[in-house]
């Protein structure tokens, strides 16, 4: 697509943007950018702290004599057009005269409520908070529609970019047989050292391994599985990996390949050979199916970086034979391909997706539908009583694992970021999903719309 016939037929038109959640995180690197958008203008910010949304802003760049601090209806109606308002109460940010919302405080009530108050003030909403979208991303969407208004997930993460590769196959007329994501953090393996680094944000451990050697090279899915005893503590289901899988599969009606993910310890040249059918010697039950992988590389080798692809089927032999050719990721049986984007660049790309939905009403989930539910498995036996959680840079609940379930068999199932702050009415078994008759869910909105979406057909 030319994006610059975003310019071309704008006709005077700016996206008047406001920031929930904005101070660290996705919200920095959007604030950072929009200042380098022409056809965008940063009209409101909310946080918990008034002047650290200052700092931030004082940071990238904008002027403080720009900045008005509101605290009610009135000084907001007061404040001059041009002026960046600054709330901490987010209740009054329908009221900011903004055309878009973009909603990245990872808090799902605080999400969910204020989106739908945006959506009926007919404001675009610009959904990063995939907690949120887990829960009720399908109802949002609904009252979107029913409002003349536009709720969309964003490119910059992994679940927009990878729906838009999705459409892109599909499109083209592609047969997508699986699609995904790398996990956020890579497993290097140097061959001259014989030293193994497990890449993360906080800490990076590394010790010698020299059994790679022999597992280097992919010879089947014995490889893959000896991989997996190798590095078996560095292998985890992560809930941020979770999360963005399920949005996939709810905007793009793809079933989860497995309720924990495969998470095979795989290359990129790797793919095409792994995430297929097992009669074609990869290790899918079923196709069509979204999964995520653990990108193995050597030191000097790119990362994936937390991309996404899709696996297709070589449907004309002599076209694929061209295109493996010119070193695209081909099977080695030559049946499938793998197309891929090495990328989510958070809130530098955010913007396209804003662009795309004020001036030409272009979203990524339209046709939402509650594909797959996010459960709470129990890790051990969990008593009566015990206060359920959301924290962490992973935003995980403790003694719980996440798993992902298909919508038939999900009916009793409590979505895992409904439960953030909940109380265990029963005791749960190792093992067992939590359900929603395990928490007081009365008279909770969230769950209302989490009903809401399910019940959409």
């Amino acid at each position: 697509m030319d994006y610059s016939f975003l310019i071309k037929n704008s006709k005077g038109r700016k996206s008047r943007v406001g920031i929930v959640g904005a101070t660290s995180g996705y919200g920095y690197t959007l604030l950072a950018q929009i200042s380098q958008v022409s056809l965008m203008e940063l009209r409101m910010i909310c946080a918990l702290d008034a002047g650290d949304c200052q700092r931030v802003l004082l940071e990238l760049g904008y002027s403080k004599e720009n900045m008005v601090i509101c605290e009610n209806t009135r000084q907001i109606q007061d404040a001059p057009d041009h002026a960046i308002l600054i709330l901490t109460d987010y209740r009054l940010v329908p009221e900011t005269g903004i055309t878009a919302l973009v909603e990245c405080t990872g808090n799902t009530f605080v999400g969910a409520g204020l989106s739908e108050a945006a959506l009926k003030k007919g404001i675009h909403v610009y959904m990063v908070s995939k907690e949120t979208d887990s829960v009720c991303g399908t109802a949002l969407n609904q009252i979107a529609k029913e409002n003349h208004s536009l709720y969309t997930l964003v490119n910059g993460d992994q679940p927009r970019n990878l729906l838009d590769l999705i459409s892109w196959g599909r499109v083209l007329g592609l047969d997508i047989v699986c699609a995904g994501k790398s996990s956020e953090y890579d497993f290097v393996w140097n061959p001259d050292t014989g030293e193994f680094t497990y890449l993360n944000d906080t800490d990076q451990p590394h010790e010698p391994m020299p059994g790679m050697k022999a597992l280097w090279d992919y010879q089947g899915t014995g490889t893959l599985e000896k991989r997996e005893a190798l590095l078996e503590k560095y292998r985890t289901s992560i809930s941020a990996d979770l999360c963005e899988m399920n949005l996939v599969s709810n905007a793009s009606g793809m079933a989860p390949a497995c309720k924990s993910m495969h998470y095979p310890i795989a290359k990129i040249s790797e793919l095409a050979d792994v995430f297929i059918p097992r009669k074609d010697g990869g290790i899918l039950e079923k196709t069509g199916v979204v999964d995520v992988f653990c990108h193995l590389r050597r030191p000097d080798e790119a990362s994936f970086a937390g991309g996404v692809f899709i696996i297709i089927r070589c449907e004309n032999e002599k076209v694929w034979k061209i295109l493996a050719g010119k070193g695209h990721v081909v099977s080695r049986n030559r049946k499938y391909a793998c197309v891929y984007l090495p990328y989510h660049y958070m809130g530098l790309e955010s913007p396209i997706s804003v662009l795309l939905g004020d001036l030409m009403g272009i979203g990524a989930n339209e046709n939402c539908r509650q594909t797959a539910v996010m459960a709470a498995v129990a890790q051990k036996d969990i008593p009566k009583g015990t206060l359920l959680q959301v924290h962490g840079h992973h935003h995980s609940i403790d003694h719980v694992a996440p798993q992902l379930w298909e919508k038939k068999d999900a009916a009793d199932i409590a979505p895992f970021y409904l439960l953030n702050g909940m109380l265990l009415l029963n005791d749960i078994k190792k093992g067992a999903p939590v359900t929603l008759s395990d928490v007081d869910l009365k008279g909770q909105r969230l769950y209302e719309l989490y009903q809401q979406g399910m019940a959409l057909e």
